[in-house]
């Protein structure tokens, strides 16, 4: 008989599908029952607890249908009170939980061929019709239903918004980095551009300059030429002025004489010192630096302008000592030379000084005359060229201002020092500073003594001329006559050796042109006469010729060069020399 609690109908209760239908059974049993069901109870209170309190939103649902079962997290993510609102709002999955009904037929299919889904990202539909990211994770329940599934879902709003960002960011970062690489793009056309430009420029001024190099070589060569041209005609005629010079002349003739010689020396000055200021500034002019007495360079300096200071009555002291330097003999003695035509130029009486001064590891070389001085704002002009700081009548012959210029272009050249010191009326000192030599090897020698047969001339020189120019022949073996020279001209090697095997001219001295006809050369010449008379006659090299490498060719032939248009007094001091090797 059952109780009355039982419902009707109801076959078995719990008891009996758990065994205890009989009443002795459930006496038996009772115990371990209860706390089986108190246990079962726990289970399904946790399972409760974390189902309402989880995190992530937890549904069971018909995919046909609507919600069976749903927590509070799943109506939070939806958008709604609660889970009994959300299920009974939302009766169609695909139509009102899916934004996309399409990828809802895409999970489904995917459900029923594979079962479960995981982490599958999409988008539900909120209760404000807004969308919400979510990841699903789903498994198909098929014991509970053809296609009932159950469900965790996460929101990730918060995820896709980063990564939306950062996709953002990564896009604008990405336009960033195409803006900065066609701007490098076009600033490296540019530079490439500018490259190009730059390399068509450098061409250009690579033609440029070797237009200008040509130009340059062919200005020398034509300075060259026009140098030897002009000094060859102004030789002969200063040599032919300074014999008639040497000869007794009336008053009147002997001032025109005089007046001749002083515009023949101005115009060979001025010639010189334009080749030699061209070739400074072209930086053509190289210093070959030898060791050199500066005792004996200053000696000859001296008895060179002896006859200068006599001219013009002034009194010339020079004062020296055995000092050796390294340097370029033919720019120290340039330099030197022009500091006392200045001296002598600008000095009306008194006279002129050129001493040396030994300072430790430095020699210094002054030259003082009492000449009209220089304003102390002045003196930093008198090196530039052309300029005439001293007014026209302050005392001798006015240069074109070019003698100091090439002064300090030769001591920058040198690596020197120059200083002046001046006072107008009472006189100036100019000073060149060089360090000394050290040549442990090498002794200073002493100026070989004149034989007193030549102390006052040369009676009875034998001198040979070797000379290609008649002009110049004539006018040397005039000069050299008035000296009382026995002179023997020549105008080719071929004619002077022929001229001492018909005459038996035997020279003491040999003075012979550079430049011969037929492209031989003067110490060619005199190379042959040395081997016809079998003795090292001395000889000199006359020439006009300027350039480096005709001065290293003679230097190399150890013979002492002088310059045309040929200077008296330095043609004196040469062949006094010579005379008095070969009587040594």
């Amino acid at each position: 008989m059952k109780k009355p609690s039982e419902p009707v109908g109801s076959g078995y209760g719990i008891g009996d599908l758990l065994g205890l239908g009989s009443q002795s059974v459930r006496k038996n049993y009772y115990p371990a029952l209860q706390d089986r069901i108190e246990e079962l109870e726990q289970e399904r209170n946790r399972y409760k607890w974390l189902f309402e309190n989880a995190l992530h939103g937890i549904f069971q649902a018909n995919l046909r249908g609507g919600f069976l079962a749903c927590n509070p997290a799943m109506a939070r993510i939806c958008g709604y009170d609660s889970p009994e609102q959300l299920k009974t709002t939302l009766i169609r999955l695909r139509e009102q939980l899916f934004c996309s009904s399409a990828e809802f037929d895409v999970i489904r299919q995917e459900l029923l061929d594979y079962g479960s889904l995981s982490a599958r990202e999409t988008r539900f539909m909120r209760a404000d019709q807004t969308p919400v990211n979510v990841a699903v994770t789903l498994l198909r329940r098929p014991d509970l239903g053809p296609e009932v599934v159950e469900a965790f879902v996460a929101d990730i709003s918060e995820r896709v918004q980063a990564r939306q960002k950062l996709e953002q960011m990564n896009a604008q970062l990405e336009q960033r980095v195409a803006e900065r690489t066609e701007a490098l793009q076009s600033a490296n056309a540019d530079l490439h551009h500018q490259i190009d430009e730059r390399k068509k420029v450098e061409q250009e001024l690579v033609v440029a300059v070797a237009a200008a190099e040509d130009a340059n070589r062919s200005k020398d060569k034509y300075l060259a030429a026009a140098s030897h041209d002009l000094l060859q005609p102004l030789n002969a005629a200063r040599l032919m002025i300074s014999a008639l010079q040497e000869s007794a002349l009336p008053e009147q003739e002997s001032r025109m004489v005089r007046q001749a010689h002083r515009a023949l020396e101005g115009a060979e000055d001025l010639l010189a010192d334009l080749l030699d200021i061209s070739k400074l500034d072209q930086q053509a002019m190289k210093p070959d630096l030898v060791y050199t007495d500066l005792q004996e360079l200053t000696r000859c300096l001296g008895a060179e302008f002896e006859a200068v200071a006599a001219n013009a009555g002034l009194a010339l002291r020079v004062r020296t000592g055995p000092v050796m330097v390294q340097t370029d003999q033919r720019m120290l003695t340039r330099i030197l030379r022009n500091l006392l035509s200045n001296a002598f130029r600008y000095t009306r009486c008194g006279g002129v000084l050129l001493a040396m001064r030994n300072r430790g590891d430095e020699v210094r070389v002054e030259v003082w005359d009492t000449g009209v001085g220089i304003a102390t704002d002045k003196q930093k002009e008198i090196f530039a060229e052309f300029s005439q700081i001293l007014p026209a009548g302050s005392g001798g012959r006015q240069g074109v201002g070019l003698g100091l210029a090439i002064v300090e272009r030769m001591v920058r050249v040198l690596g020197y020092r120059i200083e002046v010191s001046s006072r107008p009326g009472l006189g100036s000192r100019f000073t060149l500073i060089l360090p000394k030599a050290t040549v442990p090897t090498l002794q200073a020698y002493a100026r070989p003594q004149l034989p007193s047969a030549l102390a006052n001339g040369f009676d009875g020189a034998r001198v040979m001329v070797i000379e290609n120019e008649p002009a110049v022949q004539e006018s040397m073996a005039m000069l050299l006559q008035r000296w009382h020279c026995h002179v023997l001209v020549a105008g080719s090697r071929g004619e002077a050796l022929a001229l001492i095997r018909e005459t038996g001219f035997s020279p003491a001295v040999i003075l012979a042109d550079y430049h011969l006809d037929h492209d031989l050369t003067g110490f060619e010449a005199i190379y042959a006469v040395r081997r016809l008379l079998e003795r090292d006659i001395p000889a000199a090299i006359i020439t006009a010729d300027r350039s480096d490498d005709t001065r290293a060719l003679l230097r190399a032939q150890y013979l002492p060069v002088l310059d045309k248009p040929v200077k008296p007094n330095r043609l004196r001091a040469l062949l006094s020399s010579l005379l008095a090797t070969a009587m040594a």
